[in-house]
């Protein structure tokens, strides 16, 4: 398990790096502290945010097909291995597929956020309380290092909620060289991606009207406050999104609405904001099937099939490590 302390190294590093920076940034798998994974959950209840809803519709569509195709090899020796579970509702309809047709595994949970794994924990107990559950608590990168011991388990890795889309380049190399470090010939990966679509659905998903998402973004201040012992006055920065539907990025940012200056003690260091600097906090990266295939066959994967919403917002899409 990843200690408090170690978290807390990280992120100092981290802001560090972020805010020495020209353009200036933050990284967004810091968002989800305790505070930040109950303000995503809301954000995922918004009517506004699809990706939710139309997953949600792929698992209660294709559990069935879902389980089948993870039912492969030997049936007594499986690990489900989900990173960034949250609060898995998603993943309990395939669960719940999965132990109706007494395949025999393990159910993995990955997530940074001790208590969204302990609430998980919980309610998959009183739900389902013959699944073996064997959550994990960190980051994507430290836990999948720890899973490398796992070698000669057959594995079902799940990537879901289009997090995927959350990584600039540099970023999803390194995951993609990881996820081949525990990735078998023959294991099979669940990943899903926000599709292409009409900039008018995009936006009001990440440009809500509820202001939940501006929370979501601040919030990381408030915990880098908390954290690092720092004082940034949240009333000073604004929250702004676009998107370009060329690349299919949805780009995020805090903006400075005046011009001022930020002590962080942790790091005994003073940042200065000039007036409607940004700070880069998130990429949204949206795909066509096209480019999702590239991505499988660049890592050695080859694509088992893709599952759609109704509507061909989202796709799931199953790859196999050849």
């Amino acid at each position: 398990m990843i200690k408090q302390t170690d978290i807390i190294s990280n992120i100092a590093t981290d802001t560090l790096r972020g805010l020495n920076s020209r353009p200036k940034f933050l990284l967004p798998k810091y968002f989800y502290d305790d505070a930040g994974s109950r303000i995503f959950q809301q954000i995922m209840q918004m009517p506004e945010y699809y990706l939710t809803q139309c997953e949600q519709e792929i698992f209660n569509i294709h559990a069935e097909a879902l389980a089948n195709a993870f039912n492969y090899g030997n049936p007594h020796n499986l690990e489900i291995i989900e990173l960034g579970s949250g609060d898995g509702l998603k993943t309990k309809v395939l669960l719940r597929e999965l132990l109706a047709s007494q395949i025999k595994f393990t159910y993995i949970p990955v997530d940074i956020s001790s208590k969204a794994n302990e609430l998980l924990v919980k309610s998959l107990k009183q739900e389902m309380p013959t699944l073996n559950v064997e959550p994990r608590t960190g980051d994507y990168f430290s836990i999948i290092k720890q899973l490398n011991g796992h070698a000669g388990i057959r594995k079902a890795i799940l990537f879901l909620g289009s997090n995927i889309g959350n990584f600039p380049d540099d970023e999803l190399h390194k995951f993609m060289m990881q996820l081949l470090s525990i990735a078998n010939k023959g294991d099979k990966v669940l990943i899903g991606f926000d599709l292409k679509k009409s900039p008018a659905v995009i936006m009001p998903a990440y440009e809500d009207p509820h202001g939940r998402t501006a929370q979501f973004n601040l919030n990381l201040l408030t915990r880098i406050n908390r954290e690092l012992d720092a004082n940034f006055e949240i009333h000073r920065f604004e929250h702004y999104t676009n998107y370009d539907p060329h690349t299919g990025e949805v780009k995020s940012f805090l903006v400075s609405n005046s011009e001022h200056e930020v002590h962080i003690k942790a790091l005994d260091s003073r940042f200065k904001f000039s007036q409607w600097e940004p700070i880069f906090m998130e990429v949204s990266r949206k795909f066509d099937i096209e480019s999702i295939e590239q991505l499988a066959n660049k890592y050695g994967f080859a694509i088992n099939g893709h599952f759609f919403d109704n509507r061909r917002y989202f796709a799931n899409s199953l790859w196999i490590k050849e």
